[in-house]
This record gives C-alpha cells, structure tokens and sequence, in this order.
C-alpha cells in the first residue's frame, strides 16, 4: 500500500497560503480571526512543518494590525481609496507590508518581489505594476533591519 507523505512547505508556500487566507476572510470580516484560522488550517491539505509558526504570526500580525498596515498602503496609493482597491491586491500588499515591518529574516526587496510573483499569479494585468509602486514608496520610509542590509 502507497503512503501520501505531504512534503513540508516552503517560505514561499507559506507567505501564498497566508495570501489565500487573507483573501478568503476579505469575505467573513465579522467572523473572529481565531475561530476563522482554527477552521482554515483544519480544512487545509497541507503539511505546514516549521512554517506553521510564520503562517500563525503573519496572519494574526496582519489582522492585529490592520489599521496600521492599511494606513501605510492609503498614503502610498495616492489617489486610490482603499474601497476601491481589488480585495485579492489588498490581501497581497497587507503581507508585504508586514513582512517589511516584522518579520526579521525576510529582507524589504523579497518581501517586495514575493508580492509582485503573487500579483502575476493571482491579480489582473495592471497590478504588478501598482503593487510594485505602491510597496516600493512603503518600503522607503521604513528603517532598514539587519536582514537588509546583510542581503
């Protein structure tokens, strides 16, 4: 008899997943962040391994602070209210941007080039381009970690 032995995911796997779930709770948003994840990853095909505890922290780090986040992305998107943002673009642009503010071992410009492989993926034509300027301008005026600099 055949085992399925899922391979854990990688960093790049996770930061996609954490994508999918932002996606999807754009559409529950009175839902409880928690009980909404407990349910996610019980429903998940997907061996996490070590990245469960990215998954975790970038979620919940998103949801906790979202007004933060959002706000950045509102000053850098000059012209475009965040109403008028498509849901699957905001979703990406929120991991960027806390990945560039809290996740030390990933530096800003893979945070960045993550977001734009996830726009060609998932988003419309325009939107590379638009996540690219958008996280670029947030990027800048952001301190500089070690991760950074050492890349």
């Amino acid at each position: 008899m055949e085992e399925n032995i899922k391979a854990p995911i990688t960093r790049h796997t996770a930061r996609e997943y954490v994508f999918a779930l932002l996606f999807a709770r754009a559409f529950s948003p009175d839902e409880p962040a928690d009980e909404f994840y407990a349910l996610e990853l019980e429903n998940a095909e997907i061996e996490f391994g070590d990245q469960i505890d990215y998954v975790h922290d970038v979620f919940f780090g998103i949801t906790d602070n979202l007004a933060e986040i959002d706000e950045k992305i509102s000053a850098a998107a000059e012209g475009w209210a965040l109403s008028r943002i498509a849901k699957v673009t905001l979703a990406i642009m929120r991991v960027c941007v806390f990945e560039m503010m809290n996740v030390s071992d990933v530096p800003k410009r893979v945070a960045l080039n993550e977001a734009v492989e996830l726009a060609k993926k998932y988003d419309d034509d325009n939107a590379p381009a638009f996540i690219n300027g958008v996280l670029n301008t947030i990027s800048h005026t952001l301190p500089d970690r070690p991760c950074d600099i050492d890349s």
